[in-house]
């Protein structure tokens, strides 16, 4: 398993070969790209578009010339992940969730799951080289396994990919029913990569996902004092040393016979 370490700081790309991981709106931003340093792959941003608007406003189009700038200027990805639909209760009924805000898109599971496949195929027809990859979405085992076969019915084998997404699982990880979707997908010999795992989560079904990314380190570090010699800033919430060591710790802790290698590397 690849592991990256979720991040918004987009220039970190150059200080670390760490696996990272990082918003496409994040690059779209800056005036100049810096150079990747190690790998990195591209999210859509796709929670925070349906959460405050309840659709996404960007194109197609949009989406896909974004990527091939961030792909020129910043180093070829591993992979960029689609504009899907999540199938989160929040994100299709709408609510607060803390602080944030939820619109809603009032459609249903199915729908959802139409529209990610449907997106898939029309940014796969429009630039086959920028490694996007399709991401299965739904509620319960049953909505995966009827995603799945939405892809092949569109003639897309999701055992030839090189990384299928596996979404709206990260609040169900640590839970039998997360467990139990995790285990039905992987079944298939899908080479899933988990949005948002976290320790429990990996520590139950990181032997199953080919990757998995994480921004736990962030809010960990919120509620805690900084490092030692870190007198710049109260807390470490946007601190590279303290997300690579949190990295380090986590990853450490998941048991050895399914532990990525610390330095990001693949092993052999």
């Amino acid at each position: 398993m690849r592991f990256y370490l979720t991040t918004h700081k987009r220039h970190w790309v150059r200080l670390t070969d760490v696996p990272l991981f990082l918003k496409s709106e994040h690059f779209v931003q800056a005036v100049k790209l810096p150079e990747a340093r190690g790998r990195y792959a591209v999210d859509s941003g796709g929670f925070s578009e349906l959460q405050r608007h309840g659709r996404w406003t960007r194109t197609p189009r949009q989406y896909v010339d974004d990527l091939r700038r961030i792909w020129e200027c910043v180093g070829p990805y591993d992979w960029a992940a689609p504009q899907d639909w999540m199938c989160e209760d929040l994100i299709i009924h709408g609510g607060k969730a803390g602080p944030l805000t939820f619109v809603g898109t009032h459609l249903s599971v199915a729908e959802h799951q139409r529209r990610t496949v449907a997106n898939f195929l029309e940014l796969r027809s429009m630039a086959p080289e920028l490694r996007i990859i399709p991401v299965l979405q739904g509620r319960t085992v049953a909505d995966y396994e009827r995603c799945r076969e939405l892809y092949e019915r569109a003639g897309v084998d999701l055992t030839r990919e090189a990384t299928v997404g596996l979404g709206s699982v990260c609040r169900l990880q640590s839970t039998r029913e997360g467990a139990a979707i995790v285990t039905a997908m992987a079944a298939h010999g899908l080479r899933l990569h988990g949005f948002g795992f976290k320790t429990l989560g990996l520590a139950r079904v990181g032997h199953l996902l080919a990757s998995a990314d994480s921004a736990a380190w962030s809010s960990h570090a919120r509620y805690r004092p900084a490092l030692p010699g870190h007198t710049t800033h109260k807390n470490c919430a946007n601190c590279l040393p303290y997300a690579l060591r949190w990295r380090t710790r986590v990853l450490s802790a998941i048991p050895a016979w399914h532990q990525p290698p610390l330095d990001g590397r693949t092993a052999t």
